[in-house]
């Protein structure tokens, strides 16, 4: 190694250790990972955005939704943050969604909707452009099922129409809950998607079979709803008593739980005092710390899921 090399390596090093706002720190691509989410904030989103992002977080989550996300306004924060730490933009990763007809309030609905549904995609991609203040998006999602597999594939392929532009780095899937159709998808993708978002719930039996296809076909899964669904498992006594044991908020813990499974969460603080200490928290899982000690301790949460076998084959081995 030469000594521009050793010296390069060493910086980057002393990024990681002091947690420096560096990408050398740690890859972007890296997962599992806390990714900063921005629904419901309305005119706070900007504010929070810049929190999270000042606290440490490098994935934001977004859609091209009026109803529930202000995407405009996700563009102002990431680009007052990155102004004042320097950030370049490849620095951040940024993910929004495409948003059917069905998911929009008809008094901000961000497409024509007189026009064809391969026009609605590409115009929403071009309004997520513009809100996030950027010429490319890192992670675009399909934001749910449409009606029937024809249409589906019209949504799809104009996705990946944007990928091979270089306008999109890689495509994703939310809100599909049954493993044939996640299956299906995958299998009639030209180009396959790289995210499985959603609800992270006891109805969806915590999609145990998704999530084993995932690790399968190395596809992160993305939770949301990760805290709001799953109270009574981190809540429990015994879980309560582990996270005071481990020195974690129960909330905290439950997010270990989450990212010892492979699972990427959502994470929706809005208090900066919350946001640096999940970003600790994910430092310190990120770097190789095992937070729980075997299979016993993570089943503490795990049996009260209610869930029965929630763990993936894959997971269990691993653990």
């Amino acid at each position: 190694m030469t000594f521009w090399n050793s010296l390069l390596a060493l910086g980057a090093l002393r990024c990681f250790l002091l947690r420096l706002p560096s990408s050398s720190a740690l890859a972007l691509t890296d997962r599992p990972v806390l990714k900063y989410g921005t629904a419901w904030k309305k005119e706070e989103t900007s504010k929070f955005v810049h929190q999270a992002i000042m606290a440490g977080f490098r994935h934001i989550d977004t859609a091209c939704q009026p109803r529930h996300y202000r995407e405009d306004l996700v563009g102002e924060g990431w680009k007052t943050a990155a102004k004042e730490l320097n950030l370049k933009r490849e620095d951040l990763w940024l993910q929004t969604k495409f948003s059917g007809l069905g998911a929009h309030d008809a008094d901000s609905i961000p497409y024509d909707i007189e026009a064809s549904l391969e026009t609605r995609v590409r115009q929403s991609l071009q309004r997520s452009l513009h809100n996030l203040q950027t010429d490319y998006i890192d992670s675009w999602i399909m934001h749910g099922p449409e009606n029937n597999w024809e249409d589906h594939f019209k949504v799809w392929n104009t996705m990946e129409e944007a990928v091979d532009e270089g306008k999109v780095l890689q495509l994703g899937l939310s809100n599909f809950y049954r493993l044939e159709d996640v299956v299906w998808a995958y299998d009639h993708a030209r180009i396959k998607p790289k995210v499985i978002q959603n609800r992270f719930y006891s109805d969806s039996g915590h999609d145990v079979e998704i999530r084993s296809f995932c690790k399968e076909k190395n596809i992160e899964y993305q939770s949301f709803w990760t805290l709001t669904a799953n109270g009574d498992a981190y809540r429990h006594p015994e879980a309560l008593q582990l996270a005071k044991e481990k020195g974690l908020s129960p909330e905290g813990l439950f997010y270990a739980f989450c990212m010892t499974l492979g699972i990427s969460p959502m994470d929706g603080s809005t208090n900066e005092v919350h946001m640096k200490e999940d970003i600790a928290l994910m430092n310190r899982i990120r770097s190789g710390e095992q937070i729980f000690a075997d299979i016993n301790e993570m089943s503490i949460i795990g049996n009260a899921l209610g869930t029965p076998n929630w763990n993936t084959r894959a997971e269990e081995d691993e653990l």
